[in-house]
């Protein structure tokens, strides 16, 4: 048993589809008893559950900057899971970090969630892209414009790791389907549903028919929830600190999927891809699928529910999209007229092993489907 608490984790996001799925696999991680994790968290009577968990809740919002670089200050690793952190929130972090840095000379780490949308064109639906970015190549994700989606915050965490306080490590989530489970989940304290999928149904359902951007011919990248929280407790494996007495051994897909109950060591990484700043980017994607297609499988399973005739998808209209006529889905879901292809292959260098595959995304729909018929 580990009685010493060896990484200090701040993290943030706790409630959200990613952060809370990110939290409940560090929970019950192998070495969980070695970790320290504080949460930032808006709701009172929220931090209160979390607390009877073990977990150390801190009361703010991303716009009490004093208080993030406070816990940021404190951390071995910030892992950044919230979708509403901006620019100001990540240096806010960085500052703590930094004055950790300027106190200790050890250079914590950032795990740092930012996402595809940073890879996103201007077909509006009408034709795919033949460009596809790969993690490994730093010239590539090096020419992306800060005017793009994300890049300013993963512009900033990279020159701040060029300084030498901090190393980065940027995560890009593709288009994230499947339900989210475990206690955080039952005990009502985390979103289980991912974001574009059931934005998707839920105007489809609105409207009556399966809708899609121009002909949907554009292409996004897909994973699973469980698969790309795997590769988090990857990244925190390889960086968190803990006792050379362990050991290492070979990387185990099986104990990222379903932690062992007794202890292990560290997973072992190859260190010539594990790397930081500038060429510290993930990609997260496990296959691609066309909105035509994803379309279809709406339409499908609408007919099938009987929740409609024609299981042929339309064009949503300009009406549609600039006035929110029949929903705010739509609005929501504009990133998906784009197109973002990539790979991960520096994700899989370093021992990542996705298992959900395109026909797992479309399967999933039915259950989407479901789950907003009930709500």
């Amino acid at each position: 048993m580990h009685s010493k608490i060896k990484a200090h984790i701040f993290l943030t996001g706790a409630t959200g589809y990613i952060g809370g799925s990110v939290l409940t696999r560090l929970l019950s991680h192998p070495r969980s008893e070695t970790f320290r994790i504080s949460v930032l968290l808006r709701a009172p009577e929220k931090a209160t559950q979390f607390r009877k968990m073990g977990i150390h809740a801190v009361v703010g919002t991303y716009e009490d900057l004093d208080l993030l670089r406070q816990h940021a200050a404190k951390a071995d690793i910030v892992i950044q899971c919230s979708d509403v952190a901006g620019l100001p929130a990540a240096k806010a972090l960085l500052d703590g970090l930094k004055e950790r840095y300027d106190r200790t000379g050890k250079a914590s780490s950032f795990i740092h969630t930012s996402g595809a949308e940073t890879l996103t064109d201007d077909s509006r639906g009408i034709h795919k892209s033949d460009t596809i970015f790969s993690d490994l190549d730093t010239a590539q994700l090096a020419s992306l414009p800060c005017t793009q989606p994300h890049r300013k915050v993963d512009r900033t965490l990279v020159d701040a790791d060029q300084q030498g306080y901090v190393k980065t490590y940027i995560v890009l989530p593709t288009m994230v389907y499947g339900k989210a489970v475990g206690p955080l989940v039952d005990a009502g304290l985390q979103n289980p549903r991912s974001r574009y999928i059931p934005q998707l149904v839920e105007a489809a359902l609105t409207r009556g028919r399966a809708g899609l951007f121009g002909n949907g011919a554009n292409i996004w990248c897909h994973v699973h929830i469980v698969d790309l929280v795997s590769l988090y407790i990857l990244l925190v494996d390889a960086i968190a600190p803990h006792d050379p007495s362990e050991g290492r051994s070979r990387s185990r897909q099986a104990d990222l999927d379903d932690p062992p109950s007794r202890p292990r060591t560290p997973v072992v990484l190859d260190p010539t891809y594990l790397t930081h700043g500038e060429q510290g980017f993930y990609f997260a994607e496990n296959g691609e699928v066309s909105m035509l297609t994803l379309a279809e499988a709406i339409g499908d399973a609408m007919v099938d529910a009987g929740n409609a005739t024609d299981p042929n998808p339309s064009s949503f209209t300009q009406e549609e999209v600039e006035t929110e006529q029949c929903y705010r889905w739509v609005a929501d879901s504009l990133y998906l007229d784009c197109n973002a292809r990539c790979k991960a292959d520096r994700a899989r260098k370093v021992g990542w092993k996705p298992k959900k595959t395109t026909k797992d995304l479309l399967a999933s729909i039915k259950q989407e489907l479901k789950s907003s018929n009930q709500s």
